[in-house]
């Protein structure tokens, strides 16, 4: 999907980008605010301009990617069936001009063609217990970071909001960095250490295996014996042991400055820290809190961060953070707006493309809850535990069991007639999810650039970098900050690596 690179703006750039944003916002933020569930109570149809429903009612779902979406299946041409107002095309285009661009820069062979559970560019150790969307992540934040720390003389990386360690273990004993992880559940910081000792495990039968060659002191040998050109002795083990990630369970309070983070392993040679701060999905506040010790502590010299979760923001606190944001008129973010924004665009308009049965759910839910307020008025928007297999059950299957979920009678009469007038909007229902879908970017984009601003007014350098591929990762945009300018050094941190790792 095009869109503006957020490479390279100048500071007036980002402030008109931030205007423009906000100013588009608030003429579609009835759309945006507007939750799916209550298309039929709150006739959100019907708040549609007239000839946005007429070139809209009809359209299948694949022609909704491609016409609306602007994400044409593989050898689809855009044909649009009628002539589109002029208004309509005009939020497309905008919505695709002001967003940032998603797509990384460099275009790679799939690390899964041949096994699309396992990437080819992992190997066997790191995959294990990671699934196929981390494996890429890790493996792609990591080769990141690395160069960063390269690049900015870090002597220790610190992985805040660790969870598992899948990042901190790959970035530690397979990029050879010295690597504290902090993550706030010791449950998860059990597994962590459990699954470290699995990998050195696996690295000690390597060398029983090849005990006749003698280790390599170089950082990255374990790399080097895993590819299979060469082996690990104990003593090489018994070093990377060393290199394992030094795990603290600890919660990082975004409101304050956490000491832990600050704390170095070990004093450098040249008798001071120089850590860089990094998070893969950092939830909420969290990645407020990274920005935050950045800013403000002098040991911290880099930052690379993946934010997501926007909804979990705090208000005020979380957003917005630059003052030029917070000067502008209509920045509000209310609740529903920054849900939206992590929603998977790129998944969405693939399976609007398979036009698939699952399409169907929203539409469901939304007549679940015309019998839910007609049953019980005050009780609006209740959470519905997953039902399985939805797109099996007929329409007053699914109310019934829906209505059980909420603590209802599932055996209350229902209409049919209307239930039915309700399944026959389906496509309706569709189409103005994605109109939503087609504006979150925007929003996302916003909240990203209000972060960028207020490092920049502190006179520190910044950039974001699509980072990730936006299908197996919808959160893919990640913030790189530095205390010193790098100039075109930037542009080394996009390139993909190709050496299988």
């Amino acid at each position: 999907m095009p869109g503006v690179s957020a490479r390279g703006l100048s500071l007036e750039e980002r402030r008109q980008l931030a205007v423009n944003l906000t100013r588009v916002l608030s003429l579609y933020r009835s759309i945006l605010d507007a939750y799916i569930i209550e298309f039929f109570t709150d006739n959100l149809w019907g708040t549609l301009p007239c000839s946005w429903q007429e070139a809209l009612d009809g359209l299948n779902p694949p022609q909704l990617a491609t016409q609306l979406l602007g994400m044409p299946g593989e050898g689809e041409v855009l044909r649009y069936r009628s002539v589109w107002p002029l208004t309509l095309l005009a939020l497309k285009s905008t919505a695709c001009a002001l967003a940032f661009t998603r797509t990384p820069k460099f275009q790679a062979p799939s690390e899964f063609r041949e096994n699309p559970s396992q990437s080819s560019r992992l190997k066997a150790p790191f995959r294990k217990h990671v699934r196929p969307k981390k494996q890429h992540e890790i493996r792609r934040l990591g080769e990141l970071v690395k160069k960063l720390s390269d690049l900015t003389g870090c002597t220790q990386v610190v992985d805040v909001g660790s969870g598992q360690g899948h990042l901190s273990r790959f970035m530690s004993l397979g990029l050879g960095l010295k690597v504290k992880s902090i993550e706030g559940d010791q449950r998860l910081v059990e597994r962590a250490q459990h699954l470290d000792q699995e990998l050195l495990q696996t690295l000690g039968k390597e060398e029983k295996r090849n005990p006749q060659v003698s280790p390599s002191p170089k950082p990255l040998h374990i790399l080097e014996a895993l590819s299979g050109s060469k082996v690990l002795s104990t003593r090489v083990v018994q070093m990377h042991s060393h290199r394992s990630p030094h795990h603290v369970a600890q919660w990082v309070d975004p409101r304050t400055l956490c000491e832990e983070v600050l704390l170095p392993l070990e004093t450098s040679p040249q008798g001071e820290a120089r850590l860089l701060l990094t998070g893969l999905h950092a939830c909420g506040d969290l990645s407020v809190a990274l920005l935050r010790h950045f800013s403000s502590c002098p040991e911290v010299v880099a930052l690379a961060s993946v934010g997501c979760c926007y909804m979990k923001l705090s208000d005020p606190g979380g957003y917005p953070l630059s003052q030029w944001v917070a000067a502008l008129p209509g920045y509000e973010l209310s609740y529903r707006l920054r849900e939206g924004a992590c929603h998977a665009l790129e998944e969405y308009a693939e399976r609007l493309q398979k036009a698939g049965p699952g399409l169907r759910t929203h539409c469901y839910r939304a007549a679940l809850e015309t019998v839910i307020r007609h049953v019980q008025p005050k009780l609006r928007r209740p959470g519905v535990q997953g039902i399985p297999r939805v797109h099996e059950l007929k329409i007053e299957e699914y109310v019934q069991r829906g209505l059980q979920r909420v603590g209802l009678d599932p055996q209350l009469p229902l209409n049919l007639a209307a239930l039915q007038a309700h399944q026959a909007q389906e496509n309706r229902v569709v189409a103005f999810f994605s109109l939503a879908l087609l504006l979150a970017p925007l929003v996302e984009t916003l909240i990203l650039l209000d972060r960028l601003l207020f490092l920049q007014e502190q006179g520190f350098h910044s950039e974001l970098l699509p980072i990730f591929s936006p299908e197996l990762s919808p959160r893919n945009l990640v913030l790189v900050a530095t205390k010193r300018p790098l100039g075109q050094a930037f542009s080394v941190l996009e390139t993909e690596d190709t050496a299988a790792l």
